[in-house]
């Protein structure tokens, strides 16, 4: 298990050594006590935007340590899929770019169900490119599936700072900027306690994991499986 002293051991294979040296004026708190919403395409739902909101209710599982949860879908859904994800598993790179698109066209963009991609960082990668996520606020599932789309660029680069770097710049970070939220030590510290909320209350064993109200999915990130769980929740 990681602890600040040896990330910034293993920072140095990045190019980050300093990466939670000191500590920016940036917040992971989030930008509004609440979602706000937009009308569904057909205008018979609202949808949510990005934007992080409040508990939906007192179960563990919805309450989220250190980072507030930002949704994707129907702000009244029934159902809740969350989705443990890590930018460098491949498992979760394959999900997000092959059965991601139809459970977002079918459940998602139609306000069938709340999507929420949940960070657990295995490595310093994740946790970089997690930091570069939050820090663009209503954009944070955009920036998420650019970097898994790209997954077999960054992550095999011969300097992958630089080629996550590359990548924020997409959307609009500056160099500075980018050293700036690398040096957050409280989102690092809250994205460390959402990492031991997963492992030690919910039993997170690896990724991608999902759950979907608050029952792990044991069979596996296809599109059947999660149709199927998500289906017996509609």
């Amino acid at each position: 298990m990681l602890n600040r002293r040896n990330l910034l051991a293993m920072g140095s294979g990045l190019g980050i050594a300093t990466l939670l040296y000191g500590c920016s004026d940036s917040s992971n708190a989030p930008d509004e006590a609440t979602a706000q919403t937009a009308d569904a395409p057909d205008g018979e739902v609202t949808l949510y935007d990005g934007s992080p909101i409040e508990p939906i209710d007192s179960q563990p599982i919805n309450n989220p340590d250190g980072i507030a949860d930002r949704p994707l879908g129907g702000v009244d859904a029934d159902v809740t899929l969350i989705e443990y994800v890590s930018p460098t598993c491949p498992h979760c790179a394959n999900f997000h770019v092959t059965v991601y698109p139809r459970v977002k066209q079918t459940y998602i963009d139609t306000g069938r169900i709340r999507f929420i991609a949940r960070a657990f960082r295995r490595n310093v990668l994740d946790l970089a490119i997690f930091m570069v996520a939050e820090a663009s606020g209503n954009a944070y599932h955009d920036v998420l599936a650019a970097y898994m789309s790209t997954q077999n660029q960054w992550a095999t680069a011969e300097n992958p700072r630089q080629a996550i770097f590359q990548i924020a710049q997409q959307f609009g970070f500056t160099q500075e900027r980018f050293e700036e939220v690398l040096t957050d030590e409280a989102m690092f510290a809250a994205l460390e306690s959402m990492r031991e909320q997963a492992l030690d209350q919910f039993g997170l064993t690896g990724t991608p994991t999902f759950y979907v109200n608050g029952q792990r999915l044991e069979t596996g990130a296809t599109y059947e499986s999660l149709s199927e769980a998500i289906d017996a929740q509609l």
